[in-house]
C-alpha cells in the first residue's frame, strides 16, 4: 500500500479542512516516514525476496515499532494527544488519530501474515491482498481516484502554484506507483530506507500546494 495511504489523507483534509493537507500525509504515513530510519539502524529488518509475494519482493522480517497493532495504537494516541494540546478541537485529534491508525489496517489488508500484534509477541497478522496483483492495483488505484476526486470538490487553487502544483504532485506519485509496480527488486536494503526517506517530499509537497488553495465555501463567499 502506498498512494492508498496517502488518499485516505486527501479524503480526510476533505472531511476536516482545518489542517494541512501536508498534516494530513504526516499522519497516514507516519509509520513509513519513521521505519527506513528504523532500517538504517537497524532496529528493524527488511529483506528483499523476489517471488514472495505478487506485488513486491519485500520480506518484513521485524518491524514491531513501527508496525505492531500495539505501537499503532501507541503512536494513534500521540497524534491525537498532539493536535488536542495545539488545536483544542477533539474532533480534529480524533481524525489525526485515526488517520495514523488507518496505516495499519490497510497494511492489514494488503500485507502477507507479517504485521506483528505487539513489539515481542510472535503472532502475526495480514490479509495478504498482496498475492493478487490486480485486486491490489484496482483498489489503491481506485482509492487515490476517490480522494483526489474529495480534495479537488471540498478545495480550490487559490492561484496556480495551487492548481499546477497539486497535478503535479499527483501525476509523480502516480508514477511512483507504476514504478513501484512495474520496477526491478530493489538491490538492497540501504536503498529501501534512503528512497523510503524521500516520502518526505510528498509531506513537504502537500504543505506547500495546501497552501495555495483553499475551501469553496470561503473562496466563492
Amino acid at each position: 500500500m502506498f498512494i492508498g495511504h496517502f488518499a485516505l489523507g486527501m479524503g480526510a483534509k476533505a472531511a476536516k479542512p482545518q489542517l494541512s493537507l501536508g498534516t494530513y500525509f504526516l499522519a497516514v504515513q507516519f509509520v513509513d516516514l519513521l521505519w527506513p530510519t528504523l532500517l538504517l539502524f537497524n532496529l528493524e529488518q527488511v529483506a528483499i525476496v523476489p517471488g514472495i509475494t505478487e506485488m513486491t519482493p519485500l520480506d518484513f522480517i521485524s518491524y514491531p515499532y513501527t508496525h505492531s497493532l500495539l505501537m499503532a495504537v501507541t503512536w494513534s494516541a500521540l497524534g491525537f494527544i498532539l493536535i488536542y494540546l495545539i488545536k483544542k478541537d477533539v474532533s480534529l485529534a480524533f481524525i489525526i488519530a485515526a488517520c495514523v491508525g488507518s496505516h495499519w489496517f490497510l497494511d492489514f489488508l494488503t500485507h502477507r501474515p507479517d504485521l506483528p500484534l505487539t513489539i515481542g509477541g510472535a503472532t502475526k497478522a495480514g490479509l495478504g491482498l498482496w498475492n493478487h496483483k490486480m485486486a491490489t492495483i484496482i483498489l489503491e488505484t481506485s482509492m487515490f481516484v476517490l480522494g483526489v476526486y474529495w480534495y479537488q470538490r471540498v478545495t480550490a487553487a487559490t492561484d496556480n502554484t495551487g492548481k499546477y502544483g497539486f497535478w503535479g504532485l499527483v501525476t509523480f506519485m502516480l508514477l511512483i506507483h507504476i514504478g513501484n509496480i512495474m520496477g526491478p527488486p530493489p538491490p538492497n536494503v540501504a536503498a529501501i530506507a534512503w528512497a523510503g526517506h524521500l516520502q518526505w517530499l510528498f509531506v513537504v509537497w502537500a504543505y506547500w500546494v495546501d497552501k495555495h488553495r483553499g475551501t469553496r465555501e470561503v473562496i466563492h463567499a
